[in-house]
């Protein structure tokens, strides 16, 4: 039988509205419309346009309903942590804080004087960022708390706007750091600490839950009168890692996109010292899995340095980039990204020359030679992160899987591969699409589980394998590396 699902996909940069169609144990995806996601700048203040973000989802869901096809469901998957405030009437609450906006300073110092981090760990088992949600809602005015009837994360808030039922998909309140993944549920004693109102969290939804129809207006406005809406998998990266094409137990996982999410799927959440000091996180997977990972910057540092240049009258296409670091000489110079230098926008080149200055390094020069730099560092960092988490578990990965926007990029690859000495798998890009269609399916009936989940994945997608090349030139690159 033939089954049609759509997905809601939002990324930093643009979101999608993505057909799946399965059949005969394989997936094809059709990209029905794309729209830009350019948050709302005002001063240092960032916050996102979550009407504009609407409007491009309606324009998607109408142009569905013109197939005049039978669609099942519907899902929204977004990043995590940021959030959306909804009044008691059920209306959002403007501004939706981007994670970007510089109040995460003061939530931090909120947060931290009612509760330590070892706190926060032991009972969350979230990594340490200045911008999860815990942080975020520390740097919230009290009144506009109190005003608030409902909150919801951002792919969340998306499927309550398509049907009006408020829940929060369990992978996506594992995010947060305000829920605890051995009871599977809200926080009560980080949230009574932090002096949240707890009646504005809502109930956690299972994957894979039917959450009800769409919405009358919305059925007659786009021709759908038979949408289910779905809560899938919420969390982009729990969906990602849901078609990643992998078989066996023993592989590790890079999302890789604006963020790089890399880390082990395993059964029960890690939550010790050696955890917590080596700042790993334990998301909420399908089918009660973990996610022991790390939320690494990733290709925002391309991307930043991109639209510097473009801002300067330089429009270089990804592949262009490409191309020119792949033609500058290796490993002349490296840096941390997990500096916190670079986690704000704007005059990422200079930052990066800065930094090559400071730890007295050659400066790359031209444009090339920042993106070699950039790309060489994240995979140094990649080894490092799959190191740290072998260590964690007790056991070897045989193979790292790629997948995401960023698998498009080969020279990343192939340099992960060389500098973790270890085989990688690229591909599917449409992974995280994939995931929430498929887990749709789970719900819907149409496919049984996650191990025939993912062996559709592995009929419908080509991958790419990428061989180890270790060198001295990466060993003595490493060495300056984990200086740093």
């Amino acid at each position: 039988m033939t089954s049609r699902y759509l997905a809601i996909d939002l990324g930093a940069e643009s979101g999608r509205v993505m057909l799946g169609i399965l059949e005969d144990g394989r997936i094809v995806l059709e990209e029905l419309s794309r729209f830009s996601n350019t948050p709302i700048r005002d001063g240092e203040r960032m916050y996102w346009n979550i009407p504009a973000l609407l409007d491009g989802i309606r324009a998607g869901l109408a142009k569905a309903g013109a197939l005049g096809q039978t669609i099942t469901s519907v899902s929204a998957d977004a990043w995590g942590v940021d959030y959306v405030l909804l009044d008691e009437a059920g209306e959002i609450m403007e501004p939706v804080y981007h994670y970007r906006d510089p109040r995460t300073a003061e939530g931090e110092k909120n947060v931290l004087t009612r509760v330590d981090w070892p706190t926060l760990f032991e009972e969350t088992g979230i990594q340490y960022m200045p911008l999860n949600t815990s942080i975020q809602l520390g740097a919230e005015n009290p009144r506009r708390l109190a005003k608030a009837g409902l909150l919801l994360t951002i792919a969340d808030a998306f499927n309550y706007l398509l049907c009006g039922i408020g829940k929060v998909e369990m992978s996506m309140a594992s995010t947060t750091q305000l829920y605890n993944p051995r009871t599977n549920v809200w926080s009560d004693r980080l949230i009574d600490a932090l002096g949240f109102p707890r009646s504005i969290f809502p109930e956690v939804a299972a994957p894979a839950t039917t959450l009800g129809p769409l919405q009358s207006s919305l059925a007659a406005e786009t021709n759908l009168s038979k949408l289910n809406v779905v809560s899938s998998l919420s969390h982009d990266t729990a969906c990602a890692v849901a078609a990643c094409p992998a078989e066996g137990e023993r592989w590790a996982y890079i999302s890789s996109g604006t963020w790089s999410l890399m880390g082990l799927e395993i059964p029960k959440p890690i939550i010790t010292d050696a955890c917590r000091e080596l700042n790993f996180t334990n998301e909420s997977g399908y089918g009660g899995s973990i996610r022991l990972l790390k939320n690494i910057i990733g290709l925002w540092l391309v991307q930043e340095c991109r639209r510097a240049w473009g801002a300067q009258g330089n429009e270089y296409s990804y592949a262009d980039l490409a191309e020119q670091a792949g033609a500058t000489e290796p490993y002349v110079s490296v840096l941390n990204p997990s500096d916190p230098r670079f986690l704000a926008p704007d005059d990422m080149p200079q930052r990066i020359a800065d930094t090559c200055r400071e730890s007295g390094q050659p400066i790359p020069g031209t444009p090339g030679a920042i993106v070699r730099c950039a790309l060489e560092s994240l995979s140094l960092l990649y080894a490092r992160t799959l190191r740290e988490s072998e260590e964690l578990v007790g056991w070897r990965a045989n193979t790292v899987h790629i997948v995401g926007g960023g698998s498009r990029n080969e020279l990343l690859n192939q340099l992960t591969a060389d500098a973790a000495n270890i085989r990688v798998v690229a591909g599917p890009a449409e992974a995280t699409a994939s995931g929430n269609i498929l887990v749709q399916a789970i719900a819907a009936g149409a496919v049984k589980d996650l191990a025939e989940a993912r062996q559709i994945v592995r009929n419908s997608f080509d991958t790419k394998i990428f061989e180890p090349e270790p060198s001295e030139a990466i060993e003595e690159a490493r060495v300056r590396f984990d200086q740093l």
